[in-house]
């Protein structure tokens, strides 16, 4: 399905790897410019790089800035003042007991995961409302409304980040302007396939088994049971960002293999 995205301009924001490299190269599949987006100058020339020679009719460009800097987002926006599509996938995530969450470690994901993206959209939102046209995604997760008490610090960012989502899209009413966001389920990034493997170490086991063992012993109520793959989320995104999603306002979009109970 061709998107209509060709030439529009997306900020994807940590996207050197994992889900939000996905999401870039999906919408550079798709004609989008982005701007890839990470705190290591040399790891974004490269993804820039390798998006360039994949899609040479595309021009990914260079966005590194630590995004939770206030005047690194400020050197952002004067460098690339106008976008389309912004897409607010950058987060940490750590398994931490809840004893172990100080006031810093909250203020740290706070600040990390809804207040870099907050500041990101309150520049961008009132740009594209006068270009009656955009697109902002907030990736959040099923930790958001189901969590696992593994990690409370990143559960209740990734719930702000679902009530970020819905209050701005308030502001979209009668405009082609849209604010939604992607709830994903366990996702199979780099990171989670080191740990799987270090979970069950050795070459005997294929990976595909590891997963499915890991997936029956701790997450038996997937209905996948599978890890998602980031390229699937990144063609969500896509669509998500495209014209043909228009009447999504303010929704947060489940993709999280049959994970949480379905409430009607």
């Amino acid at each position: 399905m061709e998107m209509g995205l060709k030439n529009k301009v997306a900020l994807v924001t940590g996207s050197t790897k994992g889900i939000g490299k996905a999401i870039a190269i999906e919408l550079a599949r798709e004609g989008v410019n982005v701007l890839i987006n990470g705190r290591n100058d040399e790891d974004v020339e490269r993804t820039v790089k390798e998006i360039k020679s994949d899609f040479p009719t595309t021009s990914p460009q260079n966005a590194a800035a630590d995004l939770v800097d206030q005047q690194q987002r400020a050197a952002l926006f004067d460098k690339y003042p106008h976008i389309d599509i912004l897409v607010n996938n950058m987060g940490i995530y750590e398994v931490m007991p809840y004893e172990d969450v100080d006031d810093e470690v909250w203020e740290k994901y706070i600040r990390t995961n809804v207040l870099a993206a907050n500041g990101l959209s309150k520049f961008y939102l009132p740009r594209m409302l006068k270009h009656d046209y955009g697109r902002i995604i907030f990736i959040a997760s099923e930790e958001a409304v189901m969590p696992s008490g593994l990690m409370p610090q990143y559960a209740v960012t990734k719930s702000m980040v679902l009530s970020l989502s819905k209050s701005l899209s308030k502001l979209t009413r009668g405009t082609e302007v849209t604010v939604n966001s992607i709830m994903p389920g366990p996702t199979l990034t780099e990171n989670v396939h080191r740990i799987i493997d270090g979970i069950y170490p050795g070459d005997e086991m294929a990976f595909a088994e590891k997963e499915k063992k890991f997936m029956a012993a701790n997450l038996p109520q997937s209905e996948l049971q599978r890890f998602i793959q980031p390229v699937e989320i990144g063609r969500l995104t896509a669509f998500m960002c495209s014209p043909y999603a228009g009447a999504f306002k303010g929704s947060p979009i489940r993709m999280d293999g049959g994970m949480i109970p379905t409430i009607y």
